[in-house]
């Protein structure tokens, strides 16, 4: 499983596609009871569980699987451990990561008086997995431990659904970067031709990844796909610093094939002279992972039931592109961003240390968004702002990156 690719920033729509249906290939989904998972060596043992019959032919699903550090947080979560707890196990003491984990599920018996007598029940739940099958009697991986009810709905699909909407809504547009972790994929999409000036908000701002450190960071958080490619794919594309300040219509598209999240749609405005996007959390449409209770065994979903999923997807996205991939929608959200750009930022550090505060950020990420509001020249709150959604690149974990670019309106509105 080591060749298989499960992790990359500002990847093209090609290398995703590709990226996506090996993945597809891989995957193994089966419904187990808490007794039939046992722990050992901080790795999850499968036993009694029928083999799967697919167009891959016999797949023996009884077996070991190692968890990613996204099943950790499921598995913690599912049973009710610290995660900083667990993760401590995994790394100094995987005998005790195993007695958490089998204590929990198992539950303790003992015999006195000849007699059995439990101490603690055992679970009685079953549980979803979802893992990458083993192949050549390797060890398989799991992705995640879930709830029974989790309604599966796969990044792959997601995808072709809503490029499916953008082509019903006969919008122009460019996926202009993917991203794709253990625990979720991340897409962005905007319009070349619906654009609007933003004088204010882009007022002597500078392109911070001029500064080469800053460039390199960005590079850096790339992952192992061509990225040389694509950068001199993108030559000649952004502004003359200091010129054409304009913004594009765009919107962003998320999911999670683990839990970790919903499938989401939120809409974007996209400064092109640095790539930097800023997203409007408030308006995004998201659709949980809730099913119906699924029996023990190896999951398969029909078409029927997969088509019916994704009609809705698609026909959403067609709606949420139609309204926000406008002229008059963009105009109108610009509109509220030169109201507050210009407020002034007279003390970066004072101003930042209560931005960071307020929003959560950690002291590594209040340094770096501090060195892109000096790289980038806006002494206002829209530099405030900007610097976080250019920050946000240099970020290898694309969730945290999203979180940070919906946070960009919220330090707006903090600096007034």
């Amino acid at each position: 499983m080591s060749a298989l690719l499960t992790g990359v920033r500002n990847a093209t729509l090609e290398d995703m596609v590709t990226m996506l249906r090996d993945q597809q290939a891989a995957k193994l989904d089966v419904v187990a009871p808490a007794t039939a998972l046992r722990s050992r060596n901080a790795a999850i043992e499968l036993s009694d569980v029928e083999p799967t019959f697919d167009e891959n032919g016999v797949t023996v699903v009884d077996g070991l699987y190692v968890p990613t550090a996204a099943a950790d947080a499921t598995i913690a979560d599912k049973l009710g451990i610290s995660l900083k707890y667990l993760r401590r196990l995994r790394e100094q003491r995987p005998d005790l990561y195993d007695a958490n984990v089998n204590g929990w599920l198992h539950g303790r018996t003992r015999v006195r008086h000849g007699q059995r007598e439990v101490l603690y029940p055992a679970d009685d739940r079953s549980f979803l997995l979802r893992t990458f099958r083993s192949q050549n009697s390797e060890q398989g991986v799991l992705r995640a431990l879930l709830s029974d009810r989790f309604g599966i709905i796969d990044n792959l699909d997601v995808l072709t659904a809503v490029l499916d909407g953008i082509r019903q809504a006969d919008a122009e547009v460019e996926v202009r970067a993917c991203d794709l972790s253990d625990s979720s994929m991340h897409c962005k999409v905007y319009s070349p031709s619906i654009a609007t000036l933003a004088p204010h908000f882009l007022r002597n701002y500078r392109n911070p990844f001029a500064n080469p450190e800053l460039e390199a960071e960005r590079r850096r958080v790339s992952g192992d796909l061509d990225q040389w490619r694509r950068l001199a794919q993108d030559e000649g594309m952004g502004y003359e610093a200091g010129e054409e300040p304009v913004m594009f219509a765009g919107f962003r598209f998320s999911n999670s094939e683990i839990g970790g999240g919903s499938v989401t749609l939120k809409p974007e405005l996209f400064v092109k002279i640095c790539r930097n996007g800023l997203t409007l959390p408030l308006l995004a449409l998201r659709k949980i992972h809730v099913g119906a209770k699924m029996d023990n065994g190896t999951v398969t979903w029909s078409q029927d039931t997969q088509n019916k999923h994704l009609a809705v997807l698609t026909a959403q996205t067609r709606d949420a592109v139609r309204q926000w991939l406008t002229p008059e929608f963009l105009t109108a959200q610009v509109a509220q961003l030169e109201q507050q750009a210009g407020a002034p930022v007279t003390e970066p550090e004072k101003t930042l240390k209560v931005v960071a505060k307020r929003l959560g950020f950690t002291e590594s990420e209040r340094d770096g968004v501090l060195s892109h509001f000096i790289a980038g020249g806006q002494l206002s709150a829209a530099g405030v702002a900007n610097a976080i959604t250019s920050y946000s690149q240099t970020i290898a974990d694309p969730d945290r990156a999203d979180t940070l670019d919906d946070l960009a309106l919220s330090a707006l509105a903090l600096v007034q």
